[in-house]
């Protein structure tokens, strides 16, 4: 168990760009995002990890993720043996199991994809999902990604029209925890992050519903939106996430069965 007590240094180097002072609270980040998405635990693998407590698992995870978005945000390649080393250590039978529901998390709840450019060599590069490239716009390039939420706003949008009222926005997010007026532990206040950042860098409009009295507003995709994605990738990206096991975002499972129906 002590194996897994890594030095914080062991956890940032993904490249030189990366040092002490920004590794650790990344890594404190994931760490509350990923007790945040404790519940969500894919069904069973193939691999045994009866032997091993949860927390350790969690720990495994939070140092795994660590470490990737590490590499996403130096945009630096990375291969199973340097995981290995790096992350896992002793531990190193648990790697399958907790890279693949790593690779479950990054994709849904963060928007990253780890894509596997070397066959031969196993080397894997982290992308946005969907090509958004939401994240690489933010100016100090702190916090976690968010291009995820955004795919699920995106396919919220597309379900009521192409017009969202905002009070469906606001009751969807909800009910995975998101409140407007309170901090989320990923995503921060929702109601700045979709009204005011995604609106400023295009990738919603946010409007008043005309000759509504009292005020409505609504949400369509913005022209950045538009550029970067479409709505049958969005669609098949939605597909694909309720036909896996995790289910970190029930909305995106419950809105897909909808839509199939």
């Amino acid at each position: 168990m002590s194996a897994l007590s890594k030095p914080e240094e062991d956890l940032q180097d993904p490249g030189e760009a990366q040092g002490p002072v920004e590794a650790q609270p990344l890594g404190a980040e994931v760490g509350e995002a990923a007790s945040h998405l404790a519940s969500y635990h894919p069904a069973s693998s193939s691999t045994p990890v009866e032997a091993l407590p949860q927390e350790i698992l969690d720990e495994m995870m939070t140092n795994l993720m660590t470490f990737l978005l590490l590499k996403y945000r130096a945009k630096k390649l990375t291969s199973p043996a340097e995981m290995l080393n790096k992350v896992f250590r002793d531990n190193q039978e648990y790697f399958p199991v907790v890279f693949s529901q790593a690779l479950e998390w990054l994709q849904v709840i963060f928007g990253v994809e780890v894509k596997e450019v070397d066959p031969t060599e196993h080397i894997y590069v982290m992308v946005p999902t969907l090509g958004l490239t939401c994240d690489e716009m933010l100016s100090d390039g702190q916090g976690l990604p968010k291009a995820g939420l955004l795919v699920l706003v995106l396919s919220m949008i597309m379900w009521s029209g192409d017009l969202a009222p905002a009070e469906v926005v606001w009751g969807a997010l909800s009910r995975i925890g998101m409140y407007v007026g309170r901090e989320h532990c990923i995503f921060g206040e929702p109601r700045e992050l979709l009204t005011q950042v995604w609106v400023r860098e295009g990738y919603l409009e946010y409007r008043q519903v005309p000759d509504s009295d009292p005020a409505r507003y609504e949400f369509l995709w913005g022209p950045r939106a538009y550029e970067e994605t479409s709505k049958q990738q969005v669609m098949a990206f939605v597909l694909r996430v309720r036909q896996r096991p995790l289910r970190a975002f029930p909305l995106l499972s419950e809105e897909a069965a909808r839509e199939e129906e």
